[in-house]
């Protein structure tokens, strides 16, 4: 009874959100508190809320102090002058302009935000693309994979960190691990850039290209821009906030909170606008940390209910014994598909705690399962239900289906490629 009561809140909250009737706040407070009174735990309400709440909290602060951090990074131009150095560098080269935006692209994934991601890629780099006639759907390409990698796998962006709270794991412990697959899949998407960059060669405007190439030689270009001492000081603190984060010295939470601070201090001396700052970028923050704290609640009512467990011995007893050490690799394979159709709330507040509580009973960590699971951010950054898609294809203008047939390929390529990596470095692993 419990699986079948377990499997009716999974249902109804994933139409809700996929059939738009509720927002993913709504739904994923409603649908297990209906459900668990239906089932005789409302006297136990409250006590299973709080001890969801509690699980997702550290996960909910570090979400918040995180897009205050790179909110004040992005104010502050921090990437500028790696736009404008890689600019330098290409010397009027498609080749070497793809590769540069790709680049770029993976640098500023590192924000979490994948409309402020899009925009600042794009007026980096549009101009460019026009100016010599190169397919502006390589950008679409190799920003989307960069953001599903490094957006979508950070603790900060928002796809792991569903995964963290609902799963409640240790933002540390998932990530730390993780690192050296999210590099290796960095290094093919920049071939991927290589790649499409030389494809695009036979298309440049040669003069274009020859004029560029002596603007950036002679330094006009973007001559008017400088960077300031606060850009220098905002990239060491960067740098050191991502070498003490790989190296373990705090928790996560710890790390961004003083990160924040210091970058406030530095950027913005002036108390007023401090408050402002925090006002601007609290649109961002707070929605999603309201998301956190509603997967809370959630997982708090399956879990303390038994509805998880319950959902999982029912799968459990279908999958023969000797494929459960699969279990990693199987969530990862059909994550790409499921990533491209549904909604993140749907896949991750939906799917993979079932999926996590039936490999439990392998022996396999949740960890392993949320690292799994992330796969899919790849190609959910061209499907659908991604919301700063329709911004990336609104800055270029161009169409869904051109976008698609043009970059589902490398996507999937892209995908496996980050499988791969996984199994190889150790983050998933397979047994028989």
């Amino acid at each position: 009874m419990l699986a079948v009561l377990g499997f009716a809140t999974l249902a109804s909250f994933m139409v809700a959100v996929m059939r738009r009737w509720a927002t993913a706040f709504v739904a994923i407070i409603s649908a297990p508190v209906l459900f668990a009174v239906i089932a005789g735990f409302g006297p136990r309400l409250g006590d299973m809320v709080l001890s969801g709440l509690e699980t997702v909290a550290p996960t909910a602060v570090l979400l918040l102090f995180a897009v205050l951090y790179f909110g004040v990074m992005m104010d502050a131009k921090l990437f500028d002058p790696i736009s404008k150095l890689i600019l330098r560098l290409s010397k009027g080269d498609p080749v070497r302009i793809c590769v540069g935006t790709a680049v770029l692209s993976l640098v500023v994934a590192l924000d979490g935000d994948g409309t402020t991601s899009y925009m600042i890629i794009c007026s980096a780099f549009l101009p460019i693309y026009k100016r010599l006639n190169i397919n502006p759907l390589v950008i679409a390409t190799v920003a989307a994979m960069s953001l599903g990698l490094i957006s979508g796998s950070t603790p900060w962006g928002g796809a792991a960190t569903r995964a963290i709270s609902v799963l409640e794991l240790d933002a540390t412990e998932y990530f730390v691990s993780l690192i050296p697959s999210l590099a290796l899949t960095s290094v093919f998407v920049l071939v991927v850039a290589y790649v499409l960059g030389l494809t695009q060669r036979k298309h440049v405007n040669a003069a274009a290209a020859a004029e560029l190439a002596a603007e950036i030689k002679n330094g006009t270009l973007h001559a008017e821009e400088r960077a300031t001492w606060r850009t220098w000081v905002n990239a060491g603190l960067t740098i050191l906030l991502l070498v003490l984060l790989i190296t373990g010295v705090a928790p996560l939470v710890v790390l961004f909170i003083g990160a924040f601070v210091i970058a406030l201090v530095i950027n913005y001396p002036k108390l007023h606008t401090q408050g402002e700052l925090v006002k601007r970028h609290a649109a961002s923050a707070v929605p999603v940390v309201m998301l956190v704290l509603a997967a809370g609640v959630f997982t708090g009512i399956l879990s303390d209910s038994g509805m998880i467990q319950a959902m999982a011995d029912a799968l459990l007893s279908i999958v023969p014994t000797s494929l459960g050490g699969l279990l990693p690799l199987f969530t990862a394979i059909i994550a790409i598909p499921l990533g491209f159709f549904m909604s993140n709330d749907a896949f991750f507040f939906g799917i993979l705690p079932v999926l996590s509580e039936s490999a439990s009973q392998y022996g396999i960590h949740a960890n392993e399962i949320a690292r799994a699971g992330v796969v899919g951010q790849i190609s959910h950054m061209i499907g659908p239900a991604s919301a700063p898609l329709w911004v990336l294809l609104g800055l270029l203008k161009k169409d869904l289906g051109e976008f698609q047939k043009f970059s589902i390929l490398w996507i999937v390529g892209g995908c496996l490629a980050f499988i791969a990596f996984q199994l190889l470095t150790g983050a998933i692993n397979i047994t028989f």
